[in-house]
């Protein structure tokens, strides 16, 4: 009796001991659990990262001079196709450090293969910037001041902007220095709606330390903005300083954009200007009177511009004068907030050396009516 007693004493022990080692252990994993949730409820409160992204795809009907007409479908007509990552981190008394990864793709056939991209994994944009009462600054890959791309960007006075085939203001009759590698970028506080934007580039694509920087091409650009009220206008000069030996023409291409925009609440008219210039190369003046409307719970985008000058860049036995006009009209119809249907139809027209020109200037085989032709699109962006 004494005996059994002794052992159920002692079964008893063991299995309050036991209890005991489970209710520790059990409270270790939540202790830690509380630790890991509280760690990652801190960097998440420290740094706000979004993922988001456009879709842009649409059927394109164009005819270039000489050529014939294709049908088909399109990406990025109106927006380039794109995903990427940004995020921000607050460092107090009003600092912060950002970056942007931004990636273009081809939505018609899922490669990443876009033009804006140029084959890089985040070619639209790659940037670490830090952020404050000084302004901000800016470091990557990014589009140049008067692209009309990217976070620093300064173009206005086109309502078509940069987009819509022939009629976008950067189209390959004027002069525009598209994104930029190895760059820094400086924009200055808001001064009551003005802003003042200063862009390097080191080299303008690849690694800028296979040659030395005398070998490199450059880019820099200088701009202002002023936004407030019913007024919108900027101004920028650029200049591309050509080193690298695959260029034939080392001399230095220039560029200023003047635009200008008065919201009259029923409509809002634009105006634009570009004036570009290159020792044997194209040397031109290019103007665009353009519009946007409010119609029926969308909105009218119409434009027309024309240019002129020299294109020394042509055969010298030939007519190196030329000049080129285009029209252009779409409409913009948000389906919901993150959804627009597009419609768009454009006509361009070209003379004297340019008059027979289908194709583009550095790509015979790139069919293109923004010398000469027609393009009709009708689509749909999609942004989340």
């Amino acid at each position: 009796m004494a005996v059994n007693l002794q052992l159920n004493c002692q079964e008893f022990e063991l299995s309050a001991s036991f209890q005991l080692q489970l209710e520790f252990l059990q409270m270790k994993k939540s202790l830690i659990a509380l630790a890991v949730l509280g760690a990652s409820s801190v960097a998440f409160a420290a740094s706000n990262v979004t993922l988001y992204g456009l879709i842009d795809t649409g059927v394109l009907v164009q005819k270039a001079k000489h050529q014939d007409t294709t049908v088909g479908l399109n990406s990025g007509f109106v927006s380039g196709s794109r995903w990427g990552i940004k995020g921000v981190e607050d460092l107090g008394n009003g600092y912060n450090v950002g970056f942007v990864l931004e990636e273009g793709y081809d939505s018609d056939t899922g490669a990443n293969t876009a033009s804006n991209s140029s084959g890089k994994v985040f070619g639209r944009e790659s940037q670490l910037y830090v952020q404050g009462g000084f302004g901000k600054l800016g470091f990557g890959r990014f589009g140049t001041l008067g692209s009309g791309a990217g976070s620093y960007h300064m173009l206005t006075g086109w309502a078509l902007t940069t987009s819509y085939g022939l009629s976008s203001w950067t189209s390959e009759i004027g002069t525009s220095f598209s994104r930029v590698d190895n760059a820094v970028v400086y924009v200055t506080p808001n001064f009551n709606g003005l802003t003042l934007s200063a862009m390097y580039s080191n080299k303008m694509k690849g690694d800028d330390q296979a040659e030395k920087w005398s070998k490199n091409n450059h880019y820099y650009g200088i701009g202002a903005k002023y936004k407030a009220n019913a007024i919108t206008s900027s101004l920028i000069f650029e200049a591309k300083q050509i080193k690298e030996a695959a260029d034939t023409n080392k001399n230095t291409q220039y560029a200023i954009n003047f635009g200008f925009e008065y919201n009259l609440g029923s409509v809002t008219p634009m105006f634009a200007y570009q004036y570009a210039w290159q020792d044997e190369g194209k040397k031109t003046n290019m103007f665009g009177l353009s519009a946007k409307v409010p119609v029926a719970g969308g909105d009218v985008l119409a434009g027309a511009r024309y240019l002129f000058g020299k294109d020394k860049s042509l055969p010298a036995a030939g007519d190196q004068d030329v000049n080129s006009w285009n029209i252009g009209a779409a409409y913009v119809y948000p389906l919901s907030k993150r959804t627009k249907l597009n419609a768009y139809a454009g006509y361009a027209d070209s003379g004297k050396g340019w008059k027979d020109r289908s194709t583009k200037a550095a790509d015979a085989t790139a069919i293109t009516p923004v010398y000469n032709g027609y393009q009709l699109y009708v689509g749909m962006v999609h942004t989340f």
